[in-house]
Order: structure tokens, then sequence, then C-alpha cells
């Protein structure tokens, strides 16, 4: 095989020469040292029963890669651009956005994140940072909560109606947040209620229970 033959292959994979590899910043590395700026976005699908029938709806969130947080921006039947555009407006809204300028956003090359989406992120100050086709690793932290929420809720449930999966998205939210040990964060719970005295070692034990006992935390009652 000719050296012209092996630098077209390289060319053609977005691949530089070993030397130049060697001398690059890994993925790993490169997240390690900007995770303080970094989210990723995604979507995950549900099917949903309704009057109509049988429903695909998409659920676009946000998962802030320092602190694991997950912000669902929105939940839509028909995600077309101008939906995808008023969800990006709501995660830069002054103040209240869960994105805020100077921060980078991880997404895949799905049509759904239009130029329109990216130009509006652009316009708040948060840059697009499209990830190479067909590479789900790149995009492991957003991955990981897709396999949560849908293994730990989702997929065992029977979901009637919109409602129900918004209330089950929106219990398994808190859950997460509040409720649910994490082993990337040193087996620690991201944001404990104070009220939920996590740590303490005394008082009764009681559980609290969301969607009927699927999801489930034990806690100790101040006496």
């Amino acid at each position: 095989m000719s050296h012209q033959t092996v630098a077209a292959i390289l060319r053609r994979h977005d691949l530089a020469p070993a030397p130049e590899r060697r001398r690059g910043t890994t993925w790993a590395e490169f997240i390690r040292t900007h995770k303080d700026v970094l989210a990723a976005a995604d979507f995950f699908t549900a099917e949903v029963w309704t009057l109509g029938g049988l429903v695909t709806f998409y659920v676009l969130f946000v998962i802030r890669l320092a602190t694991r947080e997950v912000h669902v921006a929105g939940i839509t039947a028909n995600p077309h651009e101008s939906w995808m555009k008023q969800m990006a407006r709501n995660l830069t809204m002054a103040d209240i956005g869960f994105l805020s300028p100077g921060q980078r956003l991880l997404h895949d090359r799905d049509a759904k994140f239009s130029a329109a989406f990216r130009a509006t992120l652009a316009a708040a100050g948060v840059k697009t940072v499209p990830l190479p086709p067909h590479s789900p690793n790149l995009n492991a932290f957003a991955e990981r909560w897709v396999r949560s929420v849908k293994d730990e809720c989702l997929s065992r449930v029977v979901l009637f109606g919109e409602g129900s999966l918004r209330k089950c998205v929106r219990e398994y939210l808190q859950h997460y947040h509040g409720e649910r040990n994490h082993q990337g964060r040193e087996n620690t719970i991201l944001l404990p209620r104070v009220a939920d005295r996590v740590g303490a070692t005394r008082g009764a034990v009681r559980r609290r229970e969301r969607l009927g006992g699927l999801l489930g935390f034990y806690r100790r009652i101040a006496g």
C-alpha cells in the first residue's frame, strides 16, 4: 500500500498522522480539563399509549458534566425546528436558563439539532460542539443518564397519555437529584435535602416512595 493511499484513508476518516496523534489531546483529557464549562444534550424516546394509539414522544435533556445535574428541556411528539428554537431560548434565558454564556454544549449530529437551534444558542453565548457520526461513547454522560432513567423507571411502567410520561420523568428527576447515590460522584447524593438528614446516625428510619413504590429512598426522621 502506497503512502498516498494511507494518507487518503487517514483524511477520509479525519485522522492525523501517528506523530501528530501522539501530540494531541485525547477526548478523556479534553473532558477532564473542560468539564466545568461542558454540558451535553441528547434525546431519548418513550412509547406512550394515547386515544389515537401508540405514540412516540421525544424527551430533550441537558446534563452538566461536572455536577451530573440534569434538566429536561422539553417533551413532545413532534420536535420540529420551531420547537427546538424555543427550547434553545428557554435553556439560555437570563438568570433562570440551565445554560449560561461561555459554556460548551456537546451533541450528536441528529438533524433535530439544526442550524437554527445552534444559532439561537450561539446568540446567547453558548457554543455547540457537534460530535463525530456514530460515536455515542463521546457523549457517555448523556448516554449513561438515558440508561438510568429507562432501566430504573420508564422500562418498568406502562405509560397512558403524555401526562403519565411527564409525571414519571418529573418524579425520576427528583429521585435522581435528591435521593439516588451516584458512583461517578463518590457514591454521594447530588442535591440532598437538609430535612432528609443524609448521613445521620440517629432517628427512626422511614421510606419515601415514588411512583407507587417503584422508586424508594430511606431516610432518618428527627426524634
